[in-house]
């Protein structure tokens, strides 16, 4: 059996370059949106609302993100996947400084609907110029890969906020929040390396000499109409894929600090070990699909999940809560690491920047209110315990995601090198 990380020795400078690049613009992308759900008690606290209101502001993150993919996915068919993820990645950072200067509850919504649009923008844009670029020969790999840079987003959140947060002053009228978010600024440094390393995708380029007259438009209406079935099952699937991910780890460091009264040391430290186990499950069923097939690896690690409940959820002990935390999202991860490479393999060539990230979502779209759900069934029936909600999420989610992939298609090894 060939050794998965000999693929990364093989890459030209080029492909080496766009995928790091398009992994780090995810990574920083995610950890601007994870840094918000770790604040979310202090945040509430600050305004003086209930958790539950200030959770509106991920449903608005959320929700926005399908109009992201598509406005940027257009751009990237236009304009090219380079100079459409760099002005992605400036947008993204903009929107998190404006929400750590938002004088009002209301502005800081408004501020993170529209990191959003740029965040819904992000991983289709760059998706797409990874798999262009790479070698198909181990796109499973890369595709766990780049998946979990959502994941290592939410690690270096919840380092930066274990290490930092219970360090800032927590008196005056500036909010320890706001500095979290002024930080999360950062990525945009990102822009540099991408305007100096990065090359255009190699599909792309060869797209537009055969088209100079008339480039890309984008997703159309006619390409809707003629893609729909498949379109429509895979907003579903994606639905099924963000309740998974979302409905583990949103409310989950609330969880702790409510449910299981860990500290902000303790409660940043849990999640850092849950992520890592995402990252180890995600690159090995990112790579376990290239020998069993995208939907078999998916549905293994989806129904691994629902054992990993009973350590995950009603543990007391940090350790063992950790633990648990590990192998949950190894499994739930696991199965996110081969969606990337599923995702591109069923796109139409000719959309492939726009059409997985705008599956994707919309799929986040259909259960972007699924933790104001959990948060408010909490309150009404369990005290606000997350306890029972959390575990449900995950076993019926992980059933249905199970169901759906085994009746899809696939395309494993489709050629994604060629002109668009």
């Amino acid at each position: 059996m060939k050794n998965p990380n000999s693929a990364h020795q093989r890459l030209t400078p080029s492909q080496r370059n766009a995928f790091i690049a398009c992994f780090l613009g995810w990574s920083l992308d995610a950890f601007d949106f994870f840094i918000f759900n770790f604040c979310i008690t202090a945040i509430a606290a600050d305004f003086h609302v209930k958790r539950a209101v200030v959770v509106e502001g991920t449903f608005w993150t959320l929700a926005m993100r399908p109009l992201g993919a598509l406005i940027f996915g257009a751009l990237a068919e236009r304009w090219g996947r380079r100079r459409t993820l760099m002005l992605n990645v400036i947008s993204f950072s903009i929107f998190e400084l404006a929400s750590a200067f938002a004088p009002t509850l209301t502005f800081l919504m408004i501020t993170r609907a529209l990191f959003g649009i740029a965040m819904g923008g992000e991983w289709g844009v760059g998706a797409a110029l990874a798999f262009e670029t790479l070698p198909k020969e181990r796109r499973g790999f890369f595709s766990g890969l780049l998946q979990e840079g959502y994941v290592t987003g939410n690690l270096i959140a919840g380092l930066v906020y274990a290490l930092v947060f219970p360090h800032l002053h927590m008196g005056g009228s500036w909010a320890p929040w706001r500095t979290m978010f002024i930080i999360g600024a950062a990525p945009t440094l990102l822009v540099f390396y991408i305007r100096s390393k990065v090359e255009e995708s190699p599909a792309w380029i060869a797209g537009r000499g055969e088209t100079a007259v008339a480039p890309k438009r984008g997703l159309s209406l006619h390409d809707i109409r003629t893609y729909l079935p498949s379109f429509v099952f895979l907003i579903l699937l994606m639905t099924a894929f963000t309740s998974f991910s979302h409905g583990s780890q949103d409310l989950y460091p609330t969880f702790l600090q409510a449910d299981r009264g860990t500290n902000d040391f303790w409660k940043g430290m849990i999640s850092n070990v849950s992520s890592v186990g995402a990252l180890a499950g995600g690159i090995t069923f990112g790579s376990l699909s290239e020998r069993i097939g995208r939907r078999r690896a998916i549905i293994f690690a989806a129904l691994l999940a629902i054992p990993m409940i009973p350590l995950w959820a009603w543990t007391h002990h940090f350790v063992l809560i950790a633990l648990g935390g590990f192998l949950m999202q190894f499994a739930i991860q696991g199965a996110w690491g081969v969606v990337p490479a599923y995702l591109n393999e069923m796109a139409p060539s000719a959309v492939r920047a726009t059409f997985p990230g705008v599956a994707y979502q919309l799929g986040n779209l259909l259960s972007s209110r699924n933790d104001v759900f959990q948060e408010k069934i909490a309150e009404h029936h369990f005290g606000g315990d997350l306890t029972v909600v959390l575990s449900a999420t995950v076993a019926v989610v992980a059933i249905i995601l199970a169901i759906m992939t085994a009746l899809a298609k696939e395309r494993k090894g489709l050629d994604m090198s060629q002109a668009l």
